[in-house]
Protein backbone atom coordinates (compact mmCIF):
# COMPACT_ATOMS: atom_id res chain seq x y z
CA UNK A 1 0.00 0.00 0.00
CA UNK A 2 1.28 3.63 -1.02
CA UNK A 3 1.41 6.51 1.94
CA UNK A 4 -0.64 9.02 -0.09
CA UNK A 5 -0.40 12.95 1.21
CA UNK A 6 -1.88 15.59 0.66
CA UNK A 7 -1.81 19.52 1.59
CA UNK A 8 -4.66 22.14 0.76
CA UNK A 9 -5.10 25.74 1.26
CA UNK A 10 -7.42 27.04 3.80
CA UNK A 11 -10.76 29.08 3.08
CA UNK A 12 -10.33 29.13 -0.90
CA UNK A 13 -10.63 27.22 -3.75
CA UNK A 14 -7.53 25.68 -4.94
CA UNK A 15 -5.33 27.49 -8.12
CA UNK A 16 -4.45 24.54 -9.75
CA UNK A 17 -3.40 20.88 -8.64
CA UNK A 18 0.33 20.08 -8.09
CA UNK A 19 1.54 16.52 -7.85
CA UNK A 20 4.48 16.19 -6.45
CA UNK A 21 6.83 13.43 -7.38
CA UNK A 22 9.91 12.61 -5.03
CA UNK A 23 13.85 11.28 -5.57
CA UNK A 24 15.30 8.78 -5.24
CA UNK A 25 15.31 7.10 -1.47
CA UNK A 26 13.17 10.34 -0.56
CA UNK A 27 9.94 10.45 0.70
CA UNK A 28 6.96 13.12 0.78
CA UNK A 29 5.87 13.58 4.33
CA UNK A 30 8.75 15.13 5.78
CA UNK A 31 11.50 16.11 3.24
CA UNK A 32 9.02 17.12 0.59
CA UNK A 33 6.79 18.94 2.98
CA UNK A 34 8.71 22.57 3.11
CA UNK A 35 7.64 22.30 -0.62
CA UNK A 36 4.26 21.63 -0.55
CA UNK A 37 4.31 24.17 2.29
CA UNK A 38 5.18 27.05 0.12
CA UNK A 39 2.91 25.84 -2.57
CA UNK A 40 -0.28 25.93 -0.37
CA UNK A 41 0.67 28.88 1.05
CA UNK A 42 0.37 30.57 -2.28
CA UNK A 43 -2.99 29.11 -2.97
CA UNK A 44 -2.51 25.36 -4.62
CA UNK A 45 -3.40 22.28 -3.86
CA UNK A 46 -0.60 19.77 -3.39
CA UNK A 47 -0.27 16.20 -3.87
CA UNK A 48 1.96 13.55 -3.34
CA UNK A 49 3.05 9.82 -2.56
CA UNK A 50 5.79 7.95 -1.60
CA UNK A 51 6.94 5.22 -4.10
CA UNK A 52 6.64 1.66 -3.83
CA UNK A 53 9.87 0.91 -1.03
CA UNK A 54 10.12 4.52 -0.23
CA UNK A 55 9.02 6.38 2.74
CA UNK A 56 6.11 4.96 4.78
CA UNK A 57 5.08 3.17 1.75
CA UNK A 58 5.33 -1.05 1.72
CA UNK A 59 8.62 -2.99 -0.15
CA UNK A 60 11.88 -3.51 0.67
CA UNK A 61 13.50 -0.26 1.15
CA UNK A 62 15.03 1.81 -2.20
CA UNK A 63 14.28 -1.26 -4.46
CA UNK A 64 12.67 -0.70 -7.65
CA UNK A 65 11.79 -4.21 -9.04
CA UNK A 66 10.55 -2.02 -12.28
CA UNK A 67 10.13 1.60 -12.74
CA UNK A 68 7.22 1.55 -15.38
CA UNK A 69 5.71 -0.23 -12.44
CA UNK A 70 5.96 2.89 -10.17
CA UNK A 71 5.45 5.37 -12.34
CA UNK A 72 1.55 3.53 -12.96
CA UNK A 73 1.23 3.60 -9.62
CA UNK A 74 2.01 6.99 -9.75
CA UNK A 75 -0.50 7.64 -12.78
CA UNK A 76 -3.50 5.58 -11.18
CA UNK A 77 -3.20 7.77 -8.11
CA UNK A 78 -2.54 10.75 -9.74
CA UNK A 79 -5.26 10.99 -12.57
CA UNK A 80 -7.79 9.60 -9.38
CA UNK A 81 -7.29 12.74 -7.75
CA UNK A 82 -7.81 15.37 -10.60
CA UNK A 83 -10.63 12.94 -11.49
CA UNK A 84 -12.34 13.65 -8.64
CA UNK A 85 -15.51 15.87 -8.69
CA UNK A 86 -14.16 18.51 -6.42
CA UNK A 87 -11.15 19.04 -9.01
CA UNK A 88 -12.40 18.89 -12.70
CA UNK A 89 -11.71 21.53 -14.59
CA UNK A 90 -9.12 22.43 -12.69
CA UNK A 91 -5.52 22.37 -14.48
CA UNK A 92 -2.94 19.66 -13.84
CA UNK A 93 0.65 19.85 -13.01
CA UNK A 94 3.58 17.66 -11.71
CA UNK A 95 6.55 18.73 -10.02
CA UNK A 96 9.76 16.96 -9.72
CA UNK A 97 12.82 16.35 -8.05
CA UNK A 98 15.76 14.76 -9.44
CA UNK A 99 14.66 10.69 -10.39
CA UNK A 100 11.19 12.59 -9.53
CA UNK A 101 11.66 14.32 -13.01
CA UNK A 102 12.14 11.23 -14.96
CA UNK A 103 8.68 9.97 -13.09
CA UNK A 104 6.89 13.13 -14.16
CA UNK A 105 8.51 12.87 -17.99
CA UNK A 106 7.39 9.65 -18.03
CA UNK A 107 4.10 10.40 -16.65
CA UNK A 108 3.76 12.87 -19.01
CA UNK A 109 4.75 10.08 -22.07
CA UNK A 110 1.71 7.44 -20.77
CA UNK A 111 -0.77 10.83 -21.45
CA UNK A 112 0.84 13.26 -23.35
CA UNK A 113 -2.19 15.54 -23.61
CA UNK A 114 -3.66 15.32 -19.83
CA UNK A 115 -0.90 17.22 -17.85
CA UNK A 116 -0.86 21.02 -18.03
CA UNK A 117 2.87 21.75 -17.12
CA UNK A 118 5.76 20.37 -15.19
CA UNK A 119 8.35 21.93 -12.75
CA UNK A 120 11.65 19.95 -13.24
CA UNK A 121 14.16 20.72 -10.39
CA UNK A 122 17.74 18.93 -11.59
CA UNK A 123 15.74 15.78 -13.60
CA UNK A 124 17.24 12.57 -14.11
CA UNK A 125 16.78 12.41 -17.80
CA UNK A 126 20.45 11.92 -19.17
CA UNK A 127 23.65 9.61 -18.14
CA UNK A 128 26.63 11.80 -18.03
CA UNK A 129 28.97 10.71 -20.88
CA UNK A 130 31.85 9.85 -18.14
CA UNK A 131 29.52 7.05 -16.33
CA UNK A 132 27.90 5.35 -19.24
CA UNK A 133 29.60 1.82 -19.09
CA UNK A 134 30.74 -0.10 -22.16
CA UNK A 135 27.78 -1.60 -23.81
CA UNK A 136 29.67 -5.33 -22.80
CA UNK A 137 29.50 -3.60 -19.11
CA UNK A 138 25.91 -3.23 -19.21
CA UNK A 139 25.10 -6.77 -20.45
CA UNK A 140 26.82 -8.18 -17.42
CA UNK A 141 25.17 -6.00 -15.15
CA UNK A 142 21.36 -7.11 -16.29
CA UNK A 143 22.38 -10.13 -15.97
CA UNK A 144 23.86 -9.90 -12.44
CA UNK A 145 20.38 -8.09 -11.73
CA UNK A 146 17.92 -11.12 -12.62
CA UNK A 147 20.22 -13.50 -10.12
CA UNK A 148 21.08 -10.70 -6.91
CA UNK A 149 18.11 -8.21 -8.00
CA UNK A 150 17.99 -6.68 -3.78
CA UNK A 151 22.39 -6.92 -3.44
CA UNK A 152 23.31 -3.59 -2.45
CA UNK A 153 26.20 -2.59 -4.29
CA UNK A 154 29.33 -0.93 -3.35
CA UNK A 155 28.64 2.64 -2.53
CA UNK A 156 31.20 4.96 -4.57
CA UNK A 157 30.11 8.19 -2.61
CA UNK A 158 28.06 9.76 -0.02
CA UNK A 159 24.80 11.23 -2.07
CA UNK A 160 23.61 13.63 0.64
CA UNK A 161 26.62 14.88 1.59
CA UNK A 162 27.23 16.17 -2.51
CA UNK A 163 23.49 16.83 -2.85
CA UNK A 164 22.38 19.66 -0.17
CA UNK A 165 24.56 22.00 0.53
CA UNK A 166 22.92 23.12 4.43
CA UNK A 167 24.76 20.62 6.93
CA UNK A 168 21.39 20.70 8.85
CA UNK A 169 19.39 20.12 5.79
CA UNK A 170 22.12 16.78 5.34
CA UNK A 171 21.58 16.32 9.48
CA UNK A 172 17.67 15.98 8.97
CA UNK A 173 18.01 13.54 6.03
CA UNK A 174 20.69 11.24 7.77
CA UNK A 175 18.19 10.90 10.82
CA UNK A 176 15.10 10.47 8.71
CA UNK A 177 14.57 7.12 9.16
CA UNK A 178 12.35 7.23 6.15
CA UNK A 179 15.05 7.77 3.79
CA UNK A 180 17.41 5.55 2.01
CA UNK A 181 21.17 6.06 3.33
CA UNK A 182 22.63 2.79 2.36
CA UNK A 183 24.32 1.99 -1.10
CA UNK A 184 21.84 1.63 -4.37
CA UNK A 185 20.44 -2.07 -4.73
CA UNK A 186 21.16 -3.76 -7.90
CA UNK A 187 17.98 -4.15 -9.52
CA UNK A 188 17.48 -0.42 -9.01
CA UNK A 189 20.55 0.97 -10.23
CA UNK A 190 19.74 -0.84 -13.52
CA UNK A 191 16.64 0.62 -13.48
CA UNK A 192 17.07 4.03 -13.14
CA UNK A 193 20.35 3.43 -15.84
CA UNK A 194 17.74 2.03 -17.85
CA UNK A 195 14.90 4.88 -17.64
CA UNK A 196 17.77 7.81 -17.83
CA UNK A 197 19.01 6.23 -21.09
CA UNK A 198 15.66 5.84 -22.78
CA UNK A 199 14.75 9.29 -21.65
CA UNK A 200 17.85 10.57 -23.11
CA UNK A 201 17.10 8.54 -26.28
CA UNK A 202 13.49 10.47 -26.67
CA UNK A 203 13.47 14.11 -25.15
CA UNK A 204 12.39 15.31 -28.31
CA UNK A 205 8.93 14.00 -27.59
CA UNK A 206 8.38 16.04 -24.56
CA UNK A 207 5.62 18.80 -25.59
CA UNK A 208 4.14 20.00 -22.62
CA UNK A 209 4.70 23.51 -21.36
CA UNK A 210 7.56 23.26 -18.57
CA UNK A 211 10.11 24.70 -16.03
CA UNK A 212 13.60 23.17 -15.72
CA UNK A 213 15.80 24.44 -12.99
CA UNK A 214 19.69 23.64 -12.18
CA UNK A 215 22.05 24.24 -10.16
CA UNK A 216 25.28 24.91 -11.64
CA UNK A 217 27.03 23.01 -9.25
CA UNK A 218 25.18 20.09 -9.09
CA UNK A 219 27.14 16.81 -8.72
CA UNK A 220 24.24 14.81 -8.72
CA UNK A 221 22.88 15.25 -11.86
CA UNK A 222 23.90 16.59 -14.99
CA UNK A 223 23.06 19.98 -15.87
CA UNK A 224 24.07 19.31 -19.67
CA UNK A 225 21.20 17.04 -19.52
CA UNK A 226 18.40 20.14 -18.15
CA UNK A 227 20.25 21.55 -20.98
CA UNK A 228 19.44 19.28 -23.65
CA UNK A 229 15.90 18.98 -22.50
CA UNK A 230 15.62 22.22 -23.15
CA UNK A 231 17.02 22.29 -26.67
CA UNK A 232 15.27 19.31 -27.77
CA UNK A 233 12.06 19.10 -26.36
CA UNK A 234 9.01 19.82 -28.44
CA UNK A 235 6.83 21.92 -26.09
CA UNK A 236 6.38 25.37 -27.39
CA UNK A 237 6.62 26.59 -24.07
CA UNK A 238 9.63 25.81 -22.44
CA UNK A 239 11.85 27.90 -19.99
CA UNK A 240 15.41 26.99 -18.00
CA UNK A 241 17.06 28.10 -14.94
CA UNK A 242 20.45 27.78 -14.08
CA UNK A 243 21.54 29.35 -10.40
CA UNK A 244 24.82 29.74 -10.53
CA UNK A 245 26.56 28.19 -7.00
CA UNK A 246 23.44 26.43 -6.15
CA UNK A 247 23.80 22.29 -5.43
CA UNK A 248 21.06 19.53 -6.45
CA UNK A 249 18.36 20.09 -3.80
CA UNK A 250 17.14 23.46 -4.92
CA UNK A 251 14.15 23.15 -2.92
CA UNK A 252 15.22 22.29 0.56
CA UNK A 253 18.81 21.74 0.59
CA UNK A 254 20.14 25.18 -0.01
CA UNK A 255 20.21 28.53 2.30
CA UNK A 256 17.07 30.09 2.78
CA UNK A 257 17.41 33.01 0.04
CA UNK A 258 18.54 30.77 -2.25
CA UNK A 259 15.52 28.49 -2.01
CA UNK A 260 13.08 31.75 -2.28
CA UNK A 261 14.95 32.49 -5.09
CA UNK A 262 13.97 29.25 -6.29
CA UNK A 263 10.59 29.18 -5.50
CA UNK A 264 9.79 32.66 -6.36
CA UNK A 265 10.38 31.22 -9.82
CA UNK A 266 8.56 28.67 -9.51
CA UNK A 267 5.65 30.30 -8.34
CA UNK A 268 5.93 33.33 -11.26
CA UNK A 269 6.00 30.14 -13.93
CA UNK A 270 2.67 28.36 -12.11
CA UNK A 271 0.68 31.62 -11.91
CA UNK A 272 0.56 32.36 -15.28
CA UNK A 273 -0.71 29.26 -16.15
CA UNK A 274 -2.92 28.12 -13.58
CA UNK A 275 -5.86 29.32 -15.41
CA UNK A 276 -7.61 27.49 -17.46
CA UNK A 277 -7.35 29.09 -21.27
CA UNK A 278 -4.65 31.44 -20.54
Amino acid sequence: MSNIQSWLPVNQEPKALIFICHGYAMECSITMKSTAIQLVNTGYAVYGMDYEGHGRSNGLQAFVDNFDVLVDDCSIHFINVCEREDNRGKMRFLLGESMGGAVALLLHRKKPNYWNGAILSAPMCKIAEEMKPHPVVAKILTRVCNWIPTWKAMQSQDIVEVAFKEPDVRQKIRENNLCYKGPCRMKTGFELYRVAMDLEQRLNEVSLPFLVLHGEEDKVTDEKASALLFEVASSKDKSMKKYPGMWHGLLYGEPQHNIDIVFNDIIAWLDKRAVPGI
